[in-house]
């Protein structure tokens, strides 16, 4: 007899709906798995054996096939458990055979418990597309598939529990749509840092546009300091950001059945000796790295030299498409990579060149060196590059508390809704990811800022790449202005970003 099960399956982000199809035949006693499963869907055998006499059922002693199709997608994870288990039950009629607008997600164990999966958001949202109208998952995840907002969801605990609401002799109460709850959260604040109002200023404009920005000077000026305290300045997420951030950490498992969704713009600091696979992503079955953890947020690189040179050339495509693209002999994956690049380095190995304190000694055969682990490439990637200089006694001694967060995120909030309603308040676009058809429309320049511009250009020898990235950090300090149009001003404060020597 033939019984087949609705499930899902995922790659990279990407779900995508799943038939589990048993058949069950007269022969000796045996158990197969076919349709490109990998070794944890193969070790769901012994699982599903065990929580079959567990909850107690009895296994059938026959030829057992069971085919995960289409069998030409990879079948990769413990969420096809309980499918299969419920398609060998159907086949051999211990249970009544599932609907066919219904789908199941769950790991069982080996006592007949329905375990929490990772990836259960894209899967619902796979699900929905697919006109599913119930979808049963483990109940630690139904918070979490609720966010979907389509198909009903069931939450299941026990085998035995789902088996007796198949058979009608129970009934599963359909989960509530999870909303988020106001909650306090600690967030290190502007106001805690003394003077350096300069480079506050400059991570202003970086958060107004998304636009990468580099942190150049000696230890103790309060790089890192100012770095951390950028999250309390980003504009709010939109639900569209929140539900893609979320489905990248729901493959990694990383969201908890109290809080399913990601609200706050993640802020990834990797250490320095992350490998290529943990930056980027990678794996056998490649998973995302910490670029795609970070999108729609921050990715902070602290010690920017003392990065594998390599490792930091790996992010130039991905600052370029916004994504990364991840080929394995299973196949290929693309992740989204929308993130803002925050790095902070000193000016040379001990920290001190050019600081006036003259404490500085290294060669300049070792400056040179230190700041050669950075390739011109992705510097030109950089939209702002700022000195921050140690901080002077009389900032210190004041002790006057400077501008809180809160009021620099509202001038940022307010340039980030004039760039939603320039491009389409559900387009995602800012400033910084401006292509050369907006550059043309939306950064036109007056004669005094051409003139501006061309002296700029031909004084430090810039590039194309460094233009087009001057003008949309004009355009973010426009916008900041509330000005429609890109003074010399505006021009004149975007160039002097881009004047530190690396």
């Amino acid at each position: 007899m033939i019984c087949s099960v609705n499930t899902m399956g995922v790659n990279g982000i990407q779900g995508s709906p799943i038939s589990v199809e048993c058949y069950i035949s007269n022969g000796l006693p045996g158990f197969d798995i076919v349709g490109l499963p990998d070794a944890a869907v193969k070790e769901a055998r012994e699982r599903v054996r065990a929580a079959v006499k567990t909850s107690g059922m009895k296994f059938p002693s026959s030829r057992i096939t069971v085919n995960l199709a289409p069998a030409s997608l990879k079948k990769a994870g413990t969420h096809y458990d309980l499918p299969i288990l419920l398609s060998i039950m159907s086949a051999c009629g211990a249970i009544k055979r599932p609907k066919s607008s219904s789908a199941f997600l769950g790991e069982v164990s080996l006592d007949g418990q329905i375990r929490p999966i990772s990836g259960v958001l894209p899967m619902a949202i796979a699900g929905k597309r697919a006109g599913f109208e119930t979808i049963y998952v483990p109940a630690e995840n139904a918070a979490e598939a609720t966010l979907a907002r389509g198909p009903a969801i069931i939450p299941v605990h026990t085998v035995r529990e789902l088996v007796d609401a198949l058979n009608g002799e129970t009934t599963l109460e359909e989960e509530p749509i999870w909303v988020p709850e106001k909650c306090e959260t600690t967030i290190l604040d502007f106001k805690d840092v003394l003077g350096q109002e300069n480079v506050k200023r400059a991570m202003e404009v970086a958060a107004a546009g998304s636009h990468n920005i580099l942190l150049v000077g000696p230890p103790g000026s309060g790089k890192s300091m100012l770095s951390k305290r950028l999250p309390s300045i980003l504009p709010d997420m939109t639900w569209e950001e929140s539900l893609e951030v979320t489905q990248i950490y729901s493959v990694m498992g990383l969201v908890t059945a109290k809080s399913p969704l990601v609200m706050q713009r993640p802020f990834r600091s990797p250490h320095h000796t992350v490998s290529n696979a943990g930056l980027a992503g990678g794996g056998t079955n490649p998973r995302p790295g910490e670029i795609s953890l970070a999108h729609k947020g921050v990715l902070f690189l602290d010690e920017l030299p003392e990065f594998h040179k390599d490792t930091l050339d790996m992010m130039r495509q991905p600052l370029e498409d916004a994504q990364v693209t991840i080929s394995r002999v299973s196949g290929t994956v693309t992740y989204p990579a929308e993130f803002m690049l925050v790095c902070a380095m000193n000016p040379c190995k001990c920290g001190w060149y050019g600081d006036p304190s003259g404490k500085c000694t290294c060669s300049e055969a070792s400056v040179n060196n230190y700041r050669s682990r950075i390739s011109g490439p992705l510097l030109d990637r950089i939209d702002i590059i700022i000195e921050v200089p140690s901080v002077n006694f009389e900032d210190l001694r004041r002790r006057k508390e400077a501008e809180p967060s809160a009021e620099i995120k509202q001038r940022v909030n307010r340039a980030r809704e004039r760039q939603h309603k320039r491009f389409g308040e559900f387009s995602g676009m800012c400033n910084a990811r401006m292509g050369p058809e907006q550059l043309r429309t939306y950064c036109k320049l007056d004669e005094a800022s051409e003139t501006l511009m061309q002296q700029a250009f031909d004084a430090f020898g810039l590039t194309a790449r460094s233009y087009d990235r001057i003008l949309k950090v004009a355009r973010t300090i426009a916008d900041i202005e509330g000005s429609t149009q890109i003074s010399a001003e505006h021009i004149a404060e975007a160039i002097q970003y881009r004047t530190v020597e690396l």
